[in-house]
C-alpha cells in the first residue's frame, strides 16, 4: 500500500527547484569570472599568440636582410680599400 503525501512531494519540488537555480548561479558566476579576468588580462599588455608569431617572423626577415646587407658592405669596402703597402 502506498500512500501520497503531498509534503513530500512540494518538498522534493523546493529542491529540484533549488537545485536548479544553484546551478544556473554557478554558470552565471563562472562566466562573470572568465569576463573579469579577460578584462584585467586585457588591461596588461600582452600580445597574442598569433600577432607575437607575426612579429617574430618579421624580425627574422629583417635580421635576415640586414646580415645581407652588411656582407654586401664588406664586399663593397673590401673592393675600395686601398692595397696594402709593401
Amino acid at each position: 500500500m502506498q500512500t501520497e503525501n503531498r509534503l513530500f512531494d512540494d518538498f522534493a519540488k523546493i529542491l529540484n527547484g533549488a537545485a536548479g537555480t544553484i546551478a544556473g548561479m554557478g554558470r552565471e558566476a563562472e562566466g562573470a569570472a572568465r569576463e573579469r579576468a579577460r578584462e584585467w588580462i586585457g588591461g596588461l599588455d600582452f600580445v597574442a599568440r598569433d600577432e607575437f608569431d607575426a612579429v617574430k617572423a618579421m624580425a627574422a626577415a629583417a635580421r635576415d636582410e640586414n646580415d645581407a646587407l652588411k656582407a654586401r658592405i664588406d664586399a663593397l669596402e673590401a673592393k675600395l680599400a686601398p692595397p696594402p703597402a709593401i
